[in-house]
């Protein structure tokens, strides 16, 4: 096993570069809904944003509809601060995603859940676009975009939005070096960093 195998999932294996992940919804409580495809279109994953629950919380399910991870926020209605994600089938914590709230960029930390040593980071292109985003009244139809980078600060990829219709967001994430992080809880992040920008 090697040192960013202890980090991925244990029901699949994300070994491929590009993979979509898209907003497909609200189920019937209002709360959105997320899928996460790889580059042929197939479903690897599903989740629905239970942020209405006494814990904002991610409940990932294969195509089958077998949880195989969840996303948990550390303390109550944390917005900005810790989430815990979790193997659902060996009940394993395998890293946090943490998060300091701010007008001018947003910077996700994908950390160690014991040293809190950084594996990688995912931080959103400058304060303009962000303020843009926030601020202005057509502001959400602006779409993201976030540069990925390893623990040592080095770009290892992207994670790039299409104009935002009625919400439903669509990202396309690319990795340009897969062996420096974590594959599997880069695509879990993409939909958790929508997810609670965007609610």
């Amino acid at each position: 096993m090697t040192a960013l195998q202890q980090y991925g999932l244990s029901a699949i294996d994300l070994s491929g570069s590009q993979y979509t992940v898209e907003q497909t919804g609200r189920d019937k409580n209002f709360r959105p809904e997320y899928e996460a495809r790889d580059v042929a279109g197939d479903t690897l994953f599903r989740t629905t944003y239970q942020m209405y629950e006494e814990k904002d919380e991610f409940p990932f399910v294969d195509a089958d509809g077998t949880e195989i991870c969840h996303v948990k926020a550390i303390d109550t209605w944390d917005i900005a601060g810790d989430y815990l994600l979790t193997d659902s089938r060996t009940d394993e914590d395998l890293l946090i995603f943490d998060n300091d709230l701010s007008l001018l960029q947003d910077t996700w930390r994908l950390r160690d859940p014991d040293d809190r040593s950084l594996l990688a980071t995912i931080s959103s292109r400058g304060a303009l676009f962000t303020l843009a985003r926030k601020l202005l009244p057509v502001g959400q139809g602006i779409a993201h975009k976030y540069e990925i980078a390893d623990s040592e600060g080095g770009s290892v990829g992207s994670i790039e939005g299409e104009f935002a219709l009625f919400d439903f967001d669509q990202y396309e994430i690319t990795l340009t070096d897969t062996s420096s992080v974590p594959t599997e809880p880069i695509v879990i992040a993409a939909i958790v960093i929508d997810a609670i920008q965007g609610n």
